[in-house]
């Protein structure tokens, strides 16, 4: 036995030397006395004195890296997908941003800034609404801002000035979340602004600086990494915080897929997936979203193991939904648990000159906007258990940073809705005889399949989803009266006008109940869809006559 455990360290001190040849020796010196001392412990006790044996070692440990992790391919590649979300997010608006915010759509921004309920607040108004449409909002400007944007978006991809350019999208986004109300609400539309942020703060100066002179810092890193962290987190504490039986029984994915606002046919043909399987799935989902984001913080293999658990999840939720490019720029988020190492693996002629020293004042410098910000990140999650434990200067500090939407809460389907109520929206010429008004991509058509929408965010169809659940919110009765009034813009939000000649004498709303068909009576009706109908969701409408002091009139003979 001695002889043996003689033979395995002079075993290990043969796979050492042979490893000290393949790695640099100036990392070699740095972790001599720990690492030497150690590996030749573990290797006379454990390895057998066979040459196989010893030389299938080595090439374990020679194949992988021993060297700090670097970050410079990532940043880079991240910073041009970054821009390349905000194409998707620019090109989008560009195309609904008329019918929604211009002086005849439904929230005409112009309206917002003109308030004198915002006049009153003085100085506080444009903090509170951080936009550069207070300048001017006409719709020229409104147009000529999506059409910047994506200018601007280009660049970064090519990697064109993206310190400077991010910048500018930051603020040219920001300029419209903030004063978009509802048709801008939405989780990816914040986490958009805060990836934005982090990106300037992240970005290398410079007109073309490809992967910068330096690496990234452990605070730039630490950032990301602790969004991506935030982001899953937060989704699975809302949905074991809200109580919700759906998520407790596991049977929320026996809903899911026939209540998404926008279901895709891929969700179709989940839905009709066996009740265990669905229960499966509900169980993955929550394991995903409360396990997997502390995986984020863990070494190499496993921070790896957990980008792929994440994009799959991703990859998932696209085909089955549409929800923006919510999934496109997770994914995107996502490269940030991964190293150089990691992508040279998968893009093996990326290769950039080796780094420069980066200097002291650089690394503590990224200190001073890092740690406020994992600071709000860090209370955001603790307040969802204990709010009254914050101290009132974070409090200010939450409230100071609340209108740039640096640090946002994420939490989708914490409650799962159990049914589908559709509204359809129908017009009328003498009160009796009913038209319905076609959406783009929401419910409607019985015989219409589900259409795969996203990264594209029809946002009045989303809208439309949300307004079904509760009473009629404001935006729903400006929507009515500017279809009474005939307004293009806002009739090309739509895919078809059931009145080319004139508008309507009288709009109404409909509420329908939806359930998705079983694949029998797909194949046998063509049918996608059944309905049945709940009852008037709004009254009959018309314009009141000029003079009035009301907008809308309810039409009495119905």
């Amino acid at each position: 036995m001695r002889g043996v455990r003689s033979k395995g360290a002079k075993a290990a001190i043969r796979m050492l030397g042979y490893l000290s040849t393949r790695v640099p020796r100036r990392l070699v010196r740095r972790r001599r006395d720990r690492f030497l001392l150690q590996a030749a412990r573990v290797a006379s006790l454990v390895l057998a004195p066979r040459g196989k044996r010893i030389r299938g070692v080595a090439r374990f440990f020679r194949e992988r890296s021993v060297e700090p992790p670097h970050h410079r391919l990532v940043r880079q590649l991240f910073l041009r997908s970054l821009g390349g979300v905000y194409l998707i997010a620019f090109t989008s608006l560009g195309s609904q941003v008329k019918g929604l915010y211009g002086s005849r759509g439904v929230l005409p921004m112009s309206e917002l800034f003109s308030s004198k309920r915002l006049a009153a607040l003085g100085r506080e108004r444009f903090h509170l609404i951080p936009s550069l449409f207070w300048l001017d909002s006409s719709d020229e400007t409104l147009v000529r801002g999506t059409r910047v944007g994506q200018a601007l978006s280009v660049g970064v991809m090519l990697g064109i000035a993206p310190q400077a350019s991010l910048t500018a999208l930051w603020a040219l986004y920001l300029s419209y979340t903030s004063a978009g109300r509802e048709f801008l609400s939405f989780q990816w539309d914040v986490l958009l602004t805060e990836m934005g942020l982090l990106g300037i703060l992240t970005a290398p100066a410079g007109l073309r600086p490809g992967p910068g002179r330096h690496e990234p810092s452990a605070a730039q890193v630490a950032l990301w990494r602790a969004l991506v962290f935030r982001l899953y987190l937060g989704s699975g504490v809302a949905k074991l915080k809200s109580g919700d039986k759906t998520w407790r029984e596991l049977t929320a994915m026996s809903h899911y897929y026939e209540t998404a606002p926008l279901p895709t046919r891929g969700g179709w043909y989940a839905h009709q997936q066996p009740e265990r399987l669905q229960k499966l799935s509900t169980l993955a989902t929550l394991v995903l979203e409360t396990v997997a984001p502390f995986l984020a913080f863990a070494p190499r293999p496993v921070r790896h193991a957990a980008f792929w658990l994440f994009s799959g999840l991703q990859g998932f939720i696209f085909s089955t939904g549409n929800y923006g490019f919510f999934n496109v720029q997770s994914l995107v988020l996502g490269l940030w648990l991964l190293d150089d190492e990691a992508l040279r693996r998968l893009l093996p002629r990326s290769r950039p000159s080796p780094a420069e020293p980066r200097p002291v004042w650089r690394t503590l410098g990224a200190w001073v906007p890092a740690a406020p910000l994992l600071l709000l990140g860090a209370n955001e999650l603790v307040s969802r258990f204990d709010r009254s434990r914050t101290p009132r200067w974070l409090s200010w500090l939450e409230m100071q940073a609340r209108p740039l939407r640096i640090v946002n809460p994420y939490g989708l389907f914490a409650v799962m809705t159990v049914r589908r109520p559709e509204i359809a929206i129908e017009g009328s010429d003498d009160g009796e005889t009913w038209q319905e008004y076609t959406f783009r991509y929401k419910v409607g058509d019985l015989n219409r399949a589900p259409r795969q929408v996203a990264p594209h965010q029809p946002r009045l169809d989303w809208q439309m989803w949300f307004a079904a659940l509760g009473s009629p919110p404001g935006w729903l009765l400006a929507l009515v009266m500017r279809l009474l009034e005939g307004s293009p813009e806002v009739l090309k939000l739509f895919a078809r006008n059931s009145f080319p000649e004139h508008p309507p004498r009288y709009v109404r709303a409909v509420l329908y109940d939806y359930r998705m068909t079983d694949l029998e009576t797909h194949r046998s009706t063509g049918a996608w869809w059944k309905r049945e109908p709940l009852g008037l969701y709004l009254p009959p409408l018309s314009l009141a006559p000029s003079g009035s002091r009301s907008l809308l009139q309810w039409h009495a003979a119905e």
